[in-house]
């Protein structure tokens, strides 16, 4: 009876790690086919964001930057801030953009879980609107260098402008 006991056990343990890598490499196709997809479209993948539904990719082209399906002109970017709990580190600004180093009051949030994990966005003001791109708390610097890669890549796009 033991015997089949542990059989029966075996057989549900082999059948749930199928089944994770079975949900692996669905995923991974997916990602596969939506990075090419974005690349038939003629953007660059700057970053993979994580989120609470997946991947968020912020992409670029010629003339504008994508927050997933959102779209950010280039020509409309005023001023970028890397942001660590909400308090900015660097700035990047068109010269026509004074108060770039301000940070609105919906900027900077209360993080529940404290300065244990460090929250890294970078903030993208246009002339209209400020688009908050959340790179994350992973710990490792995984955060800091989605983080870096947008922000360069705002830079650039200002310089090239200005």
């Amino acid at each position: 009876m033991r015997d089949v006991l542990a059989a029966l056990v075996a057989l549900a343990l082999l059948f749930f790690a199928l089944r994770l890598a079975t949900t692996l490499t669905r995923d991974r196709r997916k990602r596969g086919s939506e990075r090419e997809a974005i690349a038939a479209s003629g953007r660059t993948i700057l970053a993979e964001i994580p989120s609470n539904t997946g991947l968020v990719f912020f992409t670029e082209d010629a003339e504008t930057f994508h927050l997933g399906e959102r779209p950010i002109p280039k020509t409309a970017i005023k001023a970028a801030r890397v942001l660590i709990n909400g308090a900015p580190i660097a700035v990047a600004a068109s010269p026509d953009h004074r108060d770039a180093a301000a940070v609105s009051s919906e900027m900077v949030q209360q993080r529940p879980e404290g300065l244990s994990r460090d929250q890294w966005d970078v903030a993208i003001d246009t002339g209209d609107d400020t688009v908050l791109v959340p790179c994350g708390a992973i710990r490792e610097q995984i955060s800091q260098e989605l983080a870096r890669n947008i922000f360069d890549a705002v830079k650039r796009a200002i310089e090239v402008r200005g």
